[in-house]
């Protein structure tokens, strides 16, 4: 509690010349620093902008501002430049790989992207990003038990949930009865070409893969075939409409599709405008996915991890919770929530129940580098 108390007034009395100072921050101000491993250091002051990039509707929105930014800028004295400038994962790293293969800076100290498009997996094992300054991020203690430790970053040295989501089936029930399977899905002559797929790999092969009894944490190319296979036939006979990313949400909405594969916050959203939108869980199962906030090499540590460390405080997440609705990665949020927005506390798509946890999967990260499946993918889709 004293160490609290300490930590707020010397956050406002340290607040000069648009900077200020955390706790551990009181060596850089004695010119001290940290050292990581390898032998470089990490400076302990925090830079007056820190440098965001996030997918667009990703955090909380009043009017033309973002709340919370403006009370992390209130409370450190560091102002955000928050950009909106990732649309899929594989055009940003696309954007990203060449400054960073050259050991160079991309003016970002947080970029946010998603472990089943193998990227993130990618970025560590090129040394491609900095490693956290835990020591900023006490409230790293609120992370989900879940997450903790992913097979691609067992102990989180390089990252933090931002938002999870999870992979099952959206359907408009003025137009359909609920679709409860993948094989409904498919194989419902009702259904024929007005159903979509999603262009990521482990979304699509995932819910597959689990209808056809197999796991899609080990991938075996005799289970791969048999799901593409299966795809390939919902697709030749016109099943299946195409495959998209998250642009199949106006069209569902709209009534042009009937069903689609779907995450659960694109639903939860525009429920709030289509009360005949909803969003089922396969019986067999689902996919569940997490987007990382990541620093890439160059950006400031210390003030990036005592960002993390801010939006893992439950209020502040809380309160991006309510806006963006996809599932929250920190603890005690949803207790926050309870009292200020019981609806969204609630809501099993945000705050998912042990029983759907227990029924959603993560793909085998090493199928995601597998050239051969990757290519058979990318053929199937642009066919």
């Amino acid at each position: 509690m004293t160490d609290q108390l300490n930590r707020r007034q010397l956050l406002e009395r340290a607040a000069l010349g648009g900077a200020a100072l955390t706790l551990p921050g009181i060596l850089a101000a004695c010119g001290g620093s940290s050292t990581k491993a390898g032998g470089s250091t990490v400076s302990h002051t925090l830079a007056k902008t820190l440098r965001f990039s996030n997918w667009t509707l990703y955090i909380d929105v009043k009017g033309q501002k973002h709340p919370s930014l403006d009370q992390f800028q209130k409370k450190t004295g560091v102002h955000v430049q928050y950009t909106e400038d990732i649309n899929d994962n594989a055009s940003y790293f696309g954007k990203i790989r060449g400054p960073l293969s050259q050991g160079h800076s991309i003016d970002r100290d947080i970029i946010v992207m998603t472990d089943n498009s193998r990227y993130p997996s990618l970025l560590i094992d090129k040394g491609w990003v900095e490693k956290l300054d835990k020591s900023a991020i006490p409230n790293i203690k609120n992370l989900l038990p879940t997450q903790r430790h992913p097979n691609w970053d067992p102990n989180r040295d390089y990252s933090l949930p931002w938002q999870s989501g999870m992979t099952g089936i959206g359907f408009n029930t003025k137009l359909t009865d609920p679709v409860e399977s993948i094989d409904d899905l498919l194989g419902n002559p009702k259904l024929k070409g007005k159903v979509t797929l999603l262009n990521e790999m482990a979304d699509t092969l995932s819910l597959v893969m689990l209808s056809n009894g197999d796991d899609p944490a080990h991938v075996t190319d005799k289970t791969f075939d048999k799901a593409i296979k299966k795809i390939k036939k919902a697709v030749d006979s016109g099943q299946v409409r195409q495959f998209t990313g998250n642009d199949y949400s106006g069209p569902l909405a709209k009534g042009d599709l009937a069903a689609a594969m779907a995450w659960s916050g694109d639903i939860v959203q525009l429920q709030s405008s289509n009360k005949h939108l909803e969003w089922n869980l396969p019986k067999d199962g689902g996919d569940i996915w997490t987007d990382n906030m990541l620093i890439p090499t160059g950006g400031d540590v210390f003030t990036a991890s005592t960002y993390m460390n801010f939006v893992y405080d439950p209020k502040i997440a809380a309160e991006i919770e309510d806006y963006v609705n996809y599932i929250c990665p920190v603890v005690g949020a949803k207790q926050v929530l309870l009292k200020e927005d019981p609806a969204i506390a609630n809501n099993v798509l945000i705050f998912p129940t042990k029983k759907m946890l227990d029924n959603v999967h993560i793909i085998d990260a090493k199928a995601l580098n597998n050239e051969k499946y990757l290519k058979t993918w990318q053929d199937l889709i642009s066919a």
